[in-house]
């Protein structure tokens, strides 16, 4: 029993260190359109579609795909991922809901993380 508790207890932590990243759907567009995230690290990222239709996140080079449900938010886990960039659209909008994530080595400042709605 002490060691369900222990794991648990380790596990919520590894969580609440865990890098959240948000992006807005709004008018079958992605906001931001460009984000920057830390390499080796598993994040967070909360999508909030505020749009009033069905929208599918899809990425090749991610591996990821999720149905996007009106006026909800969505949650996708994405890394560790090395330096690179990594593209994502919206299926049913492909030529507006467009955008790229970024992965870095480089430190996040301020502004780069008010810029990518980081939590």
């Amino acid at each position: 029993m002490t060691s369900y508790i222990l794991l648990f207890m380790v596990s919520a932590s590894v969580l609440a260190q865990r890098p959240v990243f948000k992006l807005v759907l709004k008018n079958h567009l992605f906001y931001p359109a460009e984000m920057i995230i830390p390499a080796n690290k598993k994040i967070k990222l909360i999508i909030d579609n505020q749009d009033d239709s069905v929208e599918e996140f899809d990425s090749f080079s991610l591996n990821r795909e999720k149905v996007l449900f009106p006026q909800q938010q969505a949650i996708i886990y994405i890394g560790p991922l090395p330096p690179g960039h990594y593209t994502f659209f919206g299926e049913y909008h492909p030529n507006s809901a467009r955008g790229v994530i970024t992965v870095s080595d480089a430190v996040l400042t301020k502004s780069t993380k008010k810029a990518n709605n980081v939590n």
